[in-house]
């Protein structure tokens, strides 16, 4: 198991990368995103070089909120445009899986073309990703895509597509963490996690581990269950790296024990 963190896209990529070699993390959640991190403003090239002499590995991550199910088809296009600029560029850095948020927000029309739209726009992001050498996988969301059927939506029908597995996400507006029933359905398609506490309900706060609801040796339990033993990004939101790194030992520790 590999711990990592992300990188702020308001912070030069560069000093992100630096103290996250110091405080012995194992890779970057290298996201793509303005304003100090877009795709268009990363030197692909430096980054590799970077990663390299820090001994850092990388997963590639994009914005949450592009459109890629817009109902205006050139809206969508432009979003797809934007996600195949970051695969080119996750490409050259060395990067073999990038994330990509599925879209649920279409209003009046209903799932079922949200669904297409979300297909149509992951084939071809996927088409891409083939030629380039990098993996696509789809994020698990609060509301609409947060369960094994939500997901299988996707899923199902692009066997390539792998899955990113939020977590703290599947703590969010369920009735109970959803993390083992999604891992028993689609577990083989693991590729990469996100883990982060909250409270439950509705508000996805990015908390230290063991400052919310989150049953974390349950948590850990299942995902080794599954045989995972991959990257394990910690989406610890706090200006204080310190509850970082006491996330980064529970994390650890947990992992060894359970």
């Amino acid at each position: 198991m590999q711990v990592g963190a992300m990188n702020h896209p308001r912070h030069d990529v560069f000093a992100e990368m630096a103290w996250m070699a110091d405080m012995g993390l194992d890779f970057i959640d290298l996201t793509l995103e303005p304003p100090a991190a877009a795709a268009w403003r990363v030197d692909a090239k430096r980054v590799r070089k970077e990663l390299e002499a820090r001994g850092l590995g990388v997963v590639g991550h994009t914005a949450y909120y592009l459109p890629i199910g817009s109902a205006f088809d050139e809206v969508r296009r432009a979003a797809v445009a934007e996600l195949l600029r970051c695969l080119q560029v996750f490409a050259e850095v060395g990067v073999r899986w990038m994330n990509v948020h599925p879209d649920g927000y279409a209003p009046m029309h209903d799932r079922a073309f949200s669904i297409e739209r979300n297909l149509q726009s992951l084939g071809e992001l996927l088409e891409a990703g083939r030629g380039l050498g990098v993996g696509v996988m789809i994020e698990n969301l609060p509301g609409d895509f947060n369960t094994p059927a939500q997901l299988g939506d996707l899923l199902d029908p692009l066997p390539e597509l792998g899955l990113h597995l939020d977590i703290g996400h599947a703590n969010l507006r369920v009735d109970h963490n959803t993390t083992e029933a999604i891992l028993k359905v689609h577990g083989s398609r693991l590729r990469h996690v996100h883990l982060h506490d909250n409270k439950g309900g509705t508000a996805d706060l990015h908390l230290p581990l063991g400052a919310g609801t989150l049953d974390l040796r349950r948590q850990v339990r299942s995902l080794r269950a599954s045989g995972y033993d991959g990257t394990i990004t910690l989406e610890v939101f706090s200006p204080d790296r310190l509850y970082l790194g006491y996330s980064r030992d529970v994390l650890r520790r947990t992992w060894d024990s359970v």
